[in-house]
Protein backbone atom coordinates (compact mmCIF):
# COMPACT_ATOMS: atom_id res chain seq x y z
CA UNK A 1 0.00 0.00 0.00
CA UNK A 2 1.08 3.56 -0.70
CA UNK A 3 -0.29 6.14 1.71
CA UNK A 4 -0.51 9.82 0.96
CA UNK A 5 1.31 12.35 3.11
CA UNK A 6 -0.47 15.36 4.56
CA UNK A 7 -0.98 18.50 2.50
CA UNK A 8 1.43 20.26 4.86
CA UNK A 9 4.23 17.79 4.18
CA UNK A 10 3.47 17.75 0.46
CA UNK A 11 3.93 21.50 0.41
CA UNK A 12 7.43 21.37 1.89
CA UNK A 13 10.31 21.73 -0.59
CA UNK A 14 12.90 19.01 -0.94
CA UNK A 15 15.82 19.44 1.44
CA UNK A 16 18.10 21.80 -0.45
CA UNK A 17 21.35 20.37 0.89
CA UNK A 18 20.27 16.78 0.24
CA UNK A 19 19.63 17.64 -3.41
CA UNK A 20 23.11 19.14 -3.70
CA UNK A 21 24.66 16.04 -2.16
CA UNK A 22 22.79 13.83 -4.65
CA UNK A 23 24.20 15.81 -7.56
CA UNK A 24 27.76 15.59 -6.28
CA UNK A 25 27.42 11.90 -5.44
CA UNK A 26 26.28 11.16 -8.98
CA UNK A 27 29.60 12.45 -10.29
CA UNK A 28 31.54 10.60 -7.60
CA UNK A 29 29.77 7.35 -8.50
CA UNK A 30 31.33 7.66 -11.95
CA UNK A 31 34.80 7.83 -10.43
CA UNK A 32 35.12 11.61 -10.90
CA UNK A 33 37.04 13.53 -8.23
CA UNK A 34 34.77 16.40 -7.15
CA UNK A 35 36.08 19.18 -4.92
CA UNK A 36 33.00 19.93 -2.84
CA UNK A 37 32.89 23.61 -1.91
CA UNK A 38 29.12 23.42 -1.41
CA UNK A 39 29.14 21.37 1.79
CA UNK A 40 28.98 22.79 5.29
CA UNK A 41 30.25 19.72 7.13
CA UNK A 42 33.35 20.55 9.24
CA UNK A 43 36.43 18.67 8.00
CA UNK A 44 38.48 18.77 11.23
CA UNK A 45 38.31 16.13 14.01
CA UNK A 46 36.61 16.63 17.35
CA UNK A 47 39.25 17.76 19.91
CA UNK A 48 40.81 14.83 21.78
CA UNK A 49 39.84 16.00 25.27
CA UNK A 50 36.16 15.98 24.29
CA UNK A 51 36.38 12.45 22.88
CA UNK A 52 38.13 11.31 26.07
CA UNK A 53 35.34 12.78 28.19
CA UNK A 54 32.75 10.86 26.18
CA UNK A 55 34.66 7.60 26.55
CA UNK A 56 34.73 8.07 30.30
CA UNK A 57 31.08 9.07 30.47
CA UNK A 58 29.68 6.04 28.66
CA UNK A 59 31.05 3.74 31.38
CA UNK A 60 29.12 5.55 34.10
CA UNK A 61 25.80 3.83 34.97
CA UNK A 62 24.22 7.22 35.71
CA UNK A 63 24.53 8.06 32.00
CA UNK A 64 22.91 4.86 30.77
CA UNK A 65 19.31 5.70 31.64
CA UNK A 66 16.97 8.43 30.46
CA UNK A 67 18.24 11.91 31.29
CA UNK A 68 15.81 14.48 32.78
CA UNK A 69 13.25 15.87 30.33
CA UNK A 70 14.87 19.30 30.32
CA UNK A 71 18.43 17.98 30.32
CA UNK A 72 20.90 17.31 33.09
CA UNK A 73 21.39 20.14 35.54
CA UNK A 74 25.14 19.90 34.95
CA UNK A 75 24.59 20.45 31.23
CA UNK A 76 22.33 23.46 31.78
CA UNK A 77 24.88 24.90 34.20
CA UNK A 78 27.68 24.27 31.66
CA UNK A 79 25.80 26.33 29.05
CA UNK A 80 25.31 29.15 31.56
CA UNK A 81 29.01 29.04 32.47
CA UNK A 82 29.94 29.09 28.78
CA UNK A 83 27.89 32.25 28.12
CA UNK A 84 29.25 33.92 31.25
CA UNK A 85 32.85 33.18 30.23
CA UNK A 86 32.53 33.96 26.51
CA UNK A 87 29.98 36.80 26.45
CA UNK A 88 29.69 38.07 30.04
CA UNK A 89 25.98 37.17 29.98
CA UNK A 90 24.33 35.88 33.15
CA UNK A 91 21.83 33.07 32.56
CA UNK A 92 19.49 31.22 34.89
CA UNK A 93 20.22 27.55 34.01
CA UNK A 94 16.67 26.46 34.81
CA UNK A 95 14.67 29.25 33.15
CA UNK A 96 16.90 30.66 30.40
CA UNK A 97 18.62 27.58 28.93
CA UNK A 98 17.25 24.74 26.79
CA UNK A 99 19.37 21.85 25.44
CA UNK A 100 18.58 19.53 22.56
CA UNK A 101 19.97 17.24 19.84
CA UNK A 102 21.49 19.75 17.43
CA UNK A 103 20.61 23.40 16.94
CA UNK A 104 18.23 22.57 14.07
CA UNK A 105 15.72 21.52 16.74
CA UNK A 106 15.85 25.03 18.19
CA UNK A 107 15.67 26.66 14.75
CA UNK A 108 12.57 24.63 13.89
CA UNK A 109 11.14 24.36 17.39
CA UNK A 110 11.05 28.02 18.41
CA UNK A 111 8.71 28.96 15.52
CA UNK A 112 6.55 25.92 16.37
CA UNK A 113 6.38 27.04 20.00
CA UNK A 114 5.51 30.67 19.26
CA UNK A 115 3.60 30.97 15.98
CA UNK A 116 -0.05 30.37 15.24
CA UNK A 117 -1.45 29.79 11.74
CA UNK A 118 -1.61 33.10 9.90
CA UNK A 119 1.08 34.81 12.02
CA UNK A 120 4.04 36.45 10.31
CA UNK A 121 7.67 35.35 10.63
CA UNK A 122 10.22 37.97 9.58
CA UNK A 123 13.66 36.98 8.28
CA UNK A 124 16.13 37.86 5.51
CA UNK A 125 16.78 37.06 1.87
CA UNK A 126 19.15 35.24 1.52
CA UNK A 127 18.69 33.03 4.56
CA UNK A 128 19.25 29.49 5.76
CA UNK A 129 16.51 27.54 3.91
CA UNK A 130 15.12 25.90 7.06
CA UNK A 131 13.71 29.25 8.24
CA UNK A 132 11.24 29.06 5.37
CA UNK A 133 10.42 25.45 6.26
CA UNK A 134 9.88 26.46 9.89
CA UNK A 135 7.33 29.05 8.82
CA UNK A 136 5.57 26.53 6.58
CA UNK A 137 5.32 23.93 9.36
CA UNK A 138 3.85 26.56 11.68
CA UNK A 139 1.41 27.56 8.90
CA UNK A 140 2.75 31.09 9.23
CA UNK A 141 3.37 33.71 6.57
CA UNK A 142 6.95 34.80 5.94
CA UNK A 143 8.36 38.18 4.92
CA UNK A 144 12.01 38.29 3.87
CA UNK A 145 14.06 41.50 3.93
CA UNK A 146 16.52 41.66 1.00
CA UNK A 147 20.18 41.88 2.03
CA UNK A 148 22.60 44.08 0.09
CA UNK A 149 26.39 44.00 0.11
CA UNK A 150 26.56 47.80 0.40
CA UNK A 151 24.76 47.47 3.77
CA UNK A 152 27.14 44.76 4.97
CA UNK A 153 24.42 42.17 4.32
CA UNK A 154 22.48 43.52 7.30
CA UNK A 155 18.69 43.99 6.93
CA UNK A 156 17.09 47.42 6.76
CA UNK A 157 13.95 47.19 8.89
CA UNK A 158 12.55 50.42 7.45
CA UNK A 159 11.76 48.48 4.26
CA UNK A 160 9.24 46.25 6.04
CA UNK A 161 5.67 47.41 5.32
CA UNK A 162 4.08 48.67 8.52
CA UNK A 163 0.98 46.49 8.05
CA UNK A 164 3.28 43.42 8.12
CA UNK A 165 5.47 44.70 10.96
CA UNK A 166 2.37 45.05 13.14
CA UNK A 167 1.61 41.34 12.67
CA UNK A 168 5.12 39.90 13.10
CA UNK A 169 5.34 37.37 15.93
CA UNK A 170 8.99 36.33 15.45
CA UNK A 171 12.12 37.71 13.77
CA UNK A 172 14.90 35.28 12.84
CA UNK A 173 18.37 36.62 12.08
CA UNK A 174 21.64 34.71 11.64
CA UNK A 175 24.97 36.40 12.39
CA UNK A 176 27.69 35.42 11.61
CA UNK A 177 25.65 34.75 8.51
CA UNK A 178 25.08 31.72 6.33
CA UNK A 179 25.46 32.15 3.37
CA UNK A 180 27.07 35.62 3.17
CA UNK A 181 29.69 35.36 5.92
CA UNK A 182 28.63 38.79 7.23
CA UNK A 183 28.90 39.64 10.93
CA UNK A 184 26.61 41.82 13.04
CA UNK A 185 27.69 45.10 14.59
CA UNK A 186 26.61 46.24 18.04
CA UNK A 187 24.74 49.13 16.39
CA UNK A 188 22.78 46.74 14.16
CA UNK A 189 21.87 44.45 17.06
CA UNK A 190 20.74 47.47 19.08
CA UNK A 191 18.52 48.59 16.18
CA UNK A 192 17.15 45.05 15.97
CA UNK A 193 16.16 45.01 19.63
CA UNK A 194 14.69 48.52 19.37
CA UNK A 195 12.60 47.36 16.39
CA UNK A 196 11.44 44.30 18.33
CA UNK A 197 10.51 46.45 21.32
CA UNK A 198 8.58 48.86 19.11
CA UNK A 199 6.49 46.04 17.62
CA UNK A 200 6.47 43.68 20.63
CA UNK A 201 7.91 40.50 19.11
CA UNK A 202 10.86 38.25 20.06
CA UNK A 203 14.10 37.95 18.09
CA UNK A 204 15.92 34.68 17.50
CA UNK A 205 19.57 34.91 16.48
CA UNK A 206 20.87 31.69 14.95
CA UNK A 207 24.39 31.91 16.44
CA UNK A 208 25.70 28.70 14.88
CA UNK A 209 28.93 30.38 13.74
CA UNK A 210 29.41 32.44 16.88
CA UNK A 211 33.00 31.29 17.36
CA UNK A 212 34.10 32.09 13.81
CA UNK A 213 35.02 35.74 13.37
CA UNK A 214 38.01 36.93 11.35
CA UNK A 215 40.48 39.80 11.57
CA UNK A 216 40.70 39.57 15.34
CA UNK A 217 37.00 40.42 15.77
CA UNK A 218 34.94 38.16 18.00
CA UNK A 219 31.28 37.93 16.90
CA UNK A 220 28.84 39.65 19.24
CA UNK A 221 26.06 37.79 21.01
CA UNK A 222 22.61 39.34 20.77
CA UNK A 223 22.32 38.82 24.52
CA UNK A 224 25.30 41.10 25.17
CA UNK A 225 23.28 44.08 23.96
CA UNK A 226 21.17 45.96 26.55
CA UNK A 227 17.66 44.49 26.37
CA UNK A 228 19.02 41.32 24.77
CA UNK A 229 17.37 38.91 27.17
CA UNK A 230 14.16 40.96 27.29
CA UNK A 231 13.44 40.38 23.61
CA UNK A 232 16.06 37.92 22.38
CA UNK A 233 16.95 34.26 22.28
CA UNK A 234 19.97 32.67 20.68
CA UNK A 235 20.49 29.16 19.33
CA UNK A 236 23.97 27.67 19.40
CA UNK A 237 25.59 24.44 18.24
CA UNK A 238 28.69 22.46 19.15
CA UNK A 239 28.95 21.33 15.52
CA UNK A 240 30.91 24.30 14.22
CA UNK A 241 32.69 25.52 17.34
CA UNK A 242 34.03 22.11 18.39
CA UNK A 243 33.79 20.05 15.17
CA UNK A 244 31.06 17.94 16.79
CA UNK A 245 28.64 17.75 13.84
CA UNK A 246 27.94 14.05 14.40
CA UNK A 247 27.42 14.42 18.15
CA UNK A 248 24.19 16.46 17.78
CA UNK A 249 24.41 18.85 20.70
CA UNK A 250 22.83 22.30 20.63
CA UNK A 251 21.10 24.72 22.94
CA UNK A 252 19.06 27.91 23.12
CA UNK A 253 19.42 30.70 25.66
CA UNK A 254 17.71 33.97 26.47
CA UNK A 255 14.19 35.22 27.14
CA UNK A 256 12.64 32.95 29.77
CA UNK A 257 9.15 32.89 28.24
CA UNK A 258 10.47 31.80 24.85
CA UNK A 259 12.78 29.21 26.42
CA UNK A 260 9.87 27.93 28.51
CA UNK A 261 7.66 27.55 25.43
CA UNK A 262 10.45 25.75 23.58
CA UNK A 263 11.07 23.38 26.50
CA UNK A 264 7.38 22.53 26.74
CA UNK A 265 7.27 21.83 22.99
CA UNK A 266 10.53 19.85 23.20
CA UNK A 267 9.29 17.48 25.91
CA UNK A 268 6.52 16.36 23.54
CA UNK A 269 8.43 16.28 20.25
CA UNK A 270 11.99 15.15 21.02
CA UNK A 271 14.21 13.22 23.41
CA UNK A 272 16.74 14.82 25.71
CA UNK A 273 20.54 14.94 25.62
CA UNK A 274 23.43 14.47 28.02
CA UNK A 275 26.07 17.07 28.82
CA UNK A 276 29.18 18.03 26.87
CA UNK A 277 32.67 18.63 28.25
CA UNK A 278 33.34 20.90 25.28
CA UNK A 279 31.78 23.96 26.91
CA UNK A 280 33.85 23.82 30.10
CA UNK A 281 37.19 22.47 28.84
CA UNK A 282 40.09 24.18 27.12
CA UNK A 283 39.03 26.58 24.36
CA UNK A 284 42.41 26.57 22.59
CA UNK A 285 41.04 24.30 19.88
CA UNK A 286 38.30 26.88 19.16
CA UNK A 287 40.85 29.66 18.66
CA UNK A 288 42.95 27.40 16.45
CA UNK A 289 39.89 26.48 14.37
CA UNK A 290 38.93 30.12 13.74
CA UNK A 291 42.52 30.86 12.71
CA UNK A 292 42.49 27.86 10.36
CA UNK A 293 39.34 29.05 8.58
CA UNK A 294 40.76 32.57 8.33
CA UNK A 295 43.94 31.27 6.67
CA UNK A 296 41.85 29.24 4.24
CA UNK A 297 39.73 32.29 3.50
CA UNK A 298 42.78 34.41 2.72
CA UNK A 299 44.30 31.73 0.48
CA UNK A 300 41.04 31.26 -1.44
CA UNK A 301 40.31 34.97 -1.90
CA UNK A 302 43.85 35.72 -3.12
CA UNK A 303 43.81 32.80 -5.55
CA UNK A 304 40.40 33.65 -7.00
CA UNK A 305 41.34 37.29 -7.45
CA UNK A 306 44.49 36.05 -9.15
CA UNK A 307 42.47 34.32 -11.88
CA UNK A 308 40.21 37.33 -12.43
CA UNK A 309 37.23 36.60 -10.15
CA UNK A 310 36.72 39.76 -8.09
CA UNK A 311 35.35 38.37 -4.83
CA UNK A 312 34.87 39.90 -1.39
CA UNK A 313 36.16 38.15 1.76
CA UNK A 314 33.62 37.04 4.39
CA UNK A 315 34.04 38.43 7.90
CA UNK A 316 32.88 35.32 9.75
CA UNK A 317 31.41 31.80 9.52
CA UNK A 318 33.07 29.25 7.22
CA UNK A 319 31.20 30.37 4.12
CA UNK A 320 31.81 32.94 1.41
CA UNK A 321 29.20 34.58 -0.82
CA UNK A 322 30.50 35.27 -4.33
CA UNK A 323 28.82 37.12 -7.21
CA UNK A 324 28.67 34.98 -10.36
CA UNK A 325 30.12 36.14 -13.71
CA UNK A 326 28.03 38.12 -16.19
CA UNK A 327 25.81 35.92 -18.32
CA UNK A 328 25.24 33.33 -15.59
CA UNK A 329 22.68 32.70 -12.89
CA UNK A 330 23.74 31.00 -9.68
CA UNK A 331 22.27 27.70 -10.92
CA UNK A 332 23.85 27.85 -14.37
CA UNK A 333 27.23 28.82 -12.93
CA UNK A 334 27.09 26.01 -10.34
CA UNK A 335 26.23 23.53 -13.10
CA UNK A 336 29.07 24.90 -15.26
CA UNK A 337 31.63 24.49 -12.47
CA UNK A 338 30.46 20.97 -11.65
CA UNK A 339 30.41 19.90 -15.31
CA UNK A 340 33.57 21.61 -16.52
CA UNK A 341 35.78 21.85 -13.42
CA UNK A 342 34.30 19.15 -11.16
CA UNK A 343 34.00 21.78 -8.43
CA UNK A 344 30.73 21.94 -6.48
CA UNK A 345 29.36 25.23 -5.14
CA UNK A 346 25.92 25.99 -3.71
CA UNK A 347 23.59 28.03 -5.95
CA UNK A 348 22.42 31.15 -4.18
CA UNK A 349 18.82 30.72 -5.22
CA UNK A 350 18.54 27.93 -2.65
CA UNK A 351 18.85 30.58 0.08
CA UNK A 352 16.17 33.00 -1.08
CA UNK A 353 13.84 34.13 -3.80
CA UNK A 354 16.16 36.80 -5.21
CA UNK A 355 19.58 35.23 -4.87
CA UNK A 356 20.24 34.04 -8.44
CA UNK A 357 23.35 36.22 -8.70
CA UNK A 358 25.54 34.57 -6.03
CA UNK A 359 26.97 31.20 -5.07
CA UNK A 360 27.98 30.00 -1.62
CA UNK A 361 31.47 28.56 -1.21
CA UNK A 362 32.60 26.79 1.97
CA UNK A 363 35.99 26.77 3.66
CA UNK A 364 35.75 23.19 4.95
CA UNK A 365 38.49 21.95 2.62
CA UNK A 366 42.28 22.04 2.99
CA UNK A 367 44.27 24.90 1.48
CA UNK A 368 45.63 22.44 -1.08
CA UNK A 369 42.14 21.44 -2.21
CA UNK A 370 41.01 25.06 -2.31
CA UNK A 371 43.96 25.97 -4.53
CA UNK A 372 43.30 22.96 -6.74
CA UNK A 373 39.69 24.07 -7.09
CA UNK A 374 40.85 27.52 -8.21
CA UNK A 375 43.21 25.94 -10.73
CA UNK A 376 40.37 23.85 -12.13
CA UNK A 377 38.14 26.93 -12.40
CA UNK A 378 40.93 28.86 -14.13
CA UNK A 379 41.39 26.02 -16.65
CA UNK A 380 37.81 26.47 -17.86
CA UNK A 381 38.76 29.89 -19.21
CA UNK A 382 35.66 31.56 -17.80
CA UNK A 383 37.70 34.33 -16.16
CA UNK A 384 40.20 36.48 -18.02
CA UNK A 385 43.08 37.99 -16.06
Amino acid sequence: MIFSSSDLVKGLPDNYFSAMDDKVNLYKSKGIDVINLAAGNPDQPTPAHIISALKEAVDQPVNQGYPPFHGKKSTLEAVAAFYKREYQVELDPDREVAVFNGSAIGVMGIPQALLNPGDWLLTTDPAYPQYYSAAALARAHIHAIPLDEKDGFLPDYTTVPEEIAEQVKLLIINYPNNPTGAVATADFLTKTLDYAAEHHFPVMNDFAYGALGFGGHKPISLLQIPGGKEYGVETYTASKTYNMAGWRFGFAVGNASVIGALKHYHTHAYSTVFGAAALLGSQESVRELAALYERRRDVLIAALRGIGWDVAPPQGSFFAWFKVPEGHTSASFADFLLDEAHVAVAPGEGFGRAEASHVRVSLVNSEERLLEAVQRIAATGIFKV
